[in-house]
């Protein structure tokens, strides 16, 4: 039997760590090529102007990819991190980063993008927009509850035994490993305090968690919600139909916490914890919570927030997205409006009352559902929503029955809008197009289709996520005028 040779490791030593890169990692220019470093689990974080030691993971054609093994030196943009599960946790990589050179390494990266990519003509850039919280900003976190917990090395190596079942995040790369949270940063109150509950009360009744390789268990996901108006939502997500102990749960968390003002459950016996087409059985409460924003116009927006609702979750953040997003309509009272990928219709409700009419289009049926209560309970009678897949729905046919806009504003997925949405956005020809983004990358190669038609006259990067190296972009683009 012939046996593989394993080739040794390639480490290089005192590395100085360039810049950051797509998706949070670190990049090293040499003469051999870039290298993509980012931190070790576990183990040390990295950042730009750190002095490292590296090893090479991964050799591709045009790049190399690496993990941190030691830091000699930190850079100039370190800080402390403030949370204890940092570099373990997958949430929240830039704590060891100085906010403001967080800001500026996000609003390096859509520059790169529009310009490497979309190669489009480009007026001055706009400071990237800070979010006023830093931490705490959240009004949704997702928990996994799961027969897998991540173990430190020293606990490894303790050989001691330790209970398997954990409320928290996975780690990165592990699908299947839970890191325990003692303290998140991420939402406020009473947030941390029912995850703890919970998860003591799994220990003292002895519930099983759901195991995400045999995918046998209980309890899977607990999901909690906040509002600005102070209403907090609870759903529990279990795996297997054990109605006593479900009600012992929730009737331990309405007692324990009265603050919930909506509790609901799903028994969801999918491979996967998606639960857009399971059923959502409300228990105590109303089956929903309000969020309030005030547009300035008119009395504050109340939006119905379900378990099943997207909504920004970063609250006030995503009012100064809107009223950017509006502000580059130059919206004047006499336009027709359409707003792709409305979702639950918050930016077709916060222009509203400033368009003649707003129609607003979405692929998924159950948010028009909700956007449709939402311009209801808000006496909006100029908004009108339609269901159905985006590059099926907006045709030649459609915009006869309902009005070729004079502006459009669009805030699709990551994966942009698909080439046919964007040509056909071409022909429809608004005066102006909003340009709404959650991946600049993206949102260049769809600018430069765009291009045939259109100017870029605003760009206006926003920070909805501190701590992380995700980044908003909304670009405006005017309609050239005919030579």
């Amino acid at each position: 039997m012939r046996h593989k040779t394993h080739k040794p490791a390639v480490r290089l030593e005192r590395i100085r760590i360039d810049d950051v890169a797509a998706e949070g990692k670190c990049l090293v220019r040499t003469d051999e090529g870039v290298i993509f470093v980012e931190g070790r689990l576990g183990g040390p974080a990295v950042a730009p102007g750190d002095l490292v030691d590296i090893r090479i993971t991964n050799t591709k054609k045009q790049y190399r990819e690496a993990v941190v093994e030691h830091v000699h030196e930190y850079g100039p943009v370190r800080t402390e991190p403030f949370c204890e599960h940092f570099g373990t946790c997958g949430g929240c990589k830039w704590q060891h980063i100085q906010y403001g050179e967080q800001l500026r390494f996000k609003h390096q990266q859509v520059v790169d993008h529009l310009t490497r990519i979309g190669k489009v003509a480009l007026p001055p850039f706009q400071p990237i927009l800070p979010s006023e919280g830093k931490q705490y900003y959240r009004n949704k976190l997702e928990f996994t509850c799961a027969d897998g917990r991540w173990m430190t090395d020293a606990e490894v190596r303790s050989g001691e035994h330790i209970d398997q079942r954990a409320v928290g995040f996975h780690v990165p790369k592990r699908f299947d490993k839970v890191l325990p949270i003692r303290h998140c940063y991420l939402q406020a109150d009473p947030s941390n305090d029912i995850r703890l509950a919970v998860a003591n009360y799994v220990q003292e009744h002895n519930l099983s968690l759901y195991n995400l390789k045999t995918h046998r268990g209980f309890l899977r996901t607990l999901i909690i919600r906040t509002a600005s108006t102070g209403e907090v939502m609870v759903t529990v997500q279990v795996g297997e139909d054990h109605p006593e102990a479900l009600n012992q749960l929730l009737g331990f968390l309405q007692t324990s916490f009265p603050q919930i003002t909506s509790l609901n459950y799903i028994l969801n016996r999918k491979m996967n914890d998606s639960y857009q087409d399971q059923e959502v059985i409300n228990v105590a409460g109303r089956p929903y919570i309000e969020e309030r924003m005030d547009p300035g116009i008119g009395e504050p927006l109340t939006f119905r927030i379900g378990p099943k609702s997207f909504y920004q979750t970063n609250s006030e953040q995503a009012y100064e997205l809107y009223r950017i997003a509006r502000d580059g309509a130059k919206l004047t009272g006499e336009e027709l409006v359409y707003d792709l990928y409305t979702g639950t219709g918050t930016i077709a409700l916060f222009v509203a009352r400033m368009a003649k009419r707003v129609v607003g289009i979405e692929y998924v049926e159950m948010a028009v559902n909700d956007a449709n209560v939402n311009a209801k309970i808000n006496g909006i009678g100029n908004a009108s929503f339609f269901a159905g897949d985006m590059k099926a729905l907006l045709t030649d046919e459609f915009m006869d029955t309902h009005g070729h806009p004079d502006v459009v504003i669009t805030d699709p997925p990551r994966a942009g809008m698909d080439e046919e949405v964007t040509r056909q956005l071409l022909k429809a020809a608004p005066q102006r197009i909003v340009y709404v983004s959650c991946n600049t990358a993206t949102q260049a190669r769809d600018l430069a289709i765009l291009d045939e038609l259109y100017d870029v006259t605003a760009v206006q990067p926003v920070d909805m996520f501190p701590h992380t190296h995700h980044v908003e972009n909304i670009v405006v683009l005017e309609k050239r005028a005919k030579e």
